[in-house]
This record gives C-alpha cells, sequence and structure tokens, in this order.
C-alpha cells in the first residue's frame, strides 16, 4: 500500500521524491497538539555569549511560517543580547508523548515591527503589563518586587487604554538551514532523517543517519 503521509515517505527509503520539511513539520506538529498535555509549542532554544559559551532555555513558539520559526522576548534578557550579538541559534522540540523530536538550526533575524506589535496585542493584558514590568534576565530581590511593579503599572494605564508594547520587546526568526526529524525506535535504533539547504529560499536535500 503506497504511503499516505509524509511521515510515512519520510521512512520509507524507496521513496525518493522532495519531501518539504516545512509541510512535514507542520504533520508532527498538528499530533503533537493532539497528544501532548502541556505546550506542545515549547522548545529548548541554544544560543551562545560573548564568550562563545552555549546557553539554553524554554521558550515557547509563537508563530511559523515559509520564513521561518518566531518567538517573542525582552532584546535586555540574556537570550534577546545574546542572538543580537550573534544571530544563529538552534532549537529543539520533543514530544514525549509521540516519541519524536524535531531539531532545527539557522540564521536568526528580527521580526518586523508590525509583526511584534500584532503578537503582543493578542497577548493577555496582565501579560503585556508584565512585559514593561520585568527587567527579564537582571536580579530580583524578591517576588513581591516583581508583583509591586505590575500592580503599580496596572494602577497607571486606564481600563479602556490599550498597553503598548515596550520598544525592547520583539521577536526573533530562526530561518531554518537545518531541520532533523528523529522518531523513536526499538532497542535504540531511532530513525533519523536530516534536510538542508544552503540559501533561505533554496532546495531541500535529504539525508537518512544512523541513530
Amino acid at each position: 500500500m503506497p504511503a499516505t503521509t509524509l511521515t510515512e515517505r519520510l521512512f520509507d527509503d524507496s521513496d525518493t521524491a522532495p519531501i518539504d520539511p516545512c509541510s512535514l513539520f507542520e504533520e508532527w506538529f498538528a499530533a503533537a497538539q493532539e497528544s501532548e498535555p502541556n505546550d506542545p509549542h515549547a522548545m529548548a532554544l541554544a544560543s551562545v555569549d560573548a564568550d562563545g559559551l552555549p546557553d539554553v532555555r524554554m521558550v515557547l513558539l509563537n508563530q511559523r511560517d515559509a520564513r521561518g520559526f518566531c518567538f517573542f522576548t525582552n532584546f535586555d534578557s540574556d537570550k534577546g543580547r545574546e542572538l543580537l550579538a550573534h544571530p544563529k541559534a538552534a532549537f529543539v522540540m520533543h514530544w514525549k508523548t509521540l516519541r519524536r523530536q524535531i531539531r532545527v538550526r539557522g540564521p536568526v533575524e528580527v521580526v518586523a515591527d508590525k509583526e511584534a506589535d500584532a503578537y503582543f496585542a493578542t497577548r493577555a493584558r496582565v501579560s503585556q503589563i508584565g512585559a514593561h514590568a520585568s527587567k527579564q534576565s537582571r536580579p530580583l530581590a524578591n517576588r513581591y518586587t516583581l508583583l509591586e511593579r505590575v500592580e503599580t503599572l496596572q494602577k497607571s494605564f486606564r481600563e479602556d487604554e490599550p498597553v503598548n508594547r515596550p520598544a525592547y520587546w520583539s521577536g526573533f526568526r530562526v530561518i531554518p538551514q537545518v531541520m532533523e526529524f528523529w522518531k523513536d525506535g526499538a532497542n535504540r535504533l531511532h530513525d533519523r532523517v536530516r534536510f538542508t539547504r544552503t540559501l533561505p529560499d533554496g532546495p531541500w536535500s535529504r539525508q537518512r543517519l544512523y541513530p
């Protein structure tokens, strides 16, 4: 019986027709949304600091399209400063219930202001105020200090007044150059397929890898 999904085609070594890894990502992500109890859009994002020391943290994949994968953050945070100085990143999304993961690597760009404004407008009002209140990654004496800043800012905005996006809060887009799809196999004989390209809009090549 011929393969009916991109996933079936991916692991069918006799199927050599091109597969778009971004479409494959959507297939896997849709399955994760059905299976994962919490945050199927969570990803571990890696960057490097001024000394080249890797840094990794969990963030949320907020938007994605043909250009790449976007998340939003305070640009004065550790990850913000690191990515502005060294605009390359990698991330992994691991879905334990599916026993699958996707790894992505590539250059990073700042999203357009209108994209950041549009996403910021979708956030809950308290989250919008929290973006103003948090001096992300900087020392905090105690939790009360943060909550007090939030309360003070809440009072400073009228209830009918929109909360504007802070200038230091925006988004990054990871432009995929490498995408690797991993599926758990018995006895640690996993399936791994890597897609690579040299240009952002260039063709993809794919290669099965030893687990």
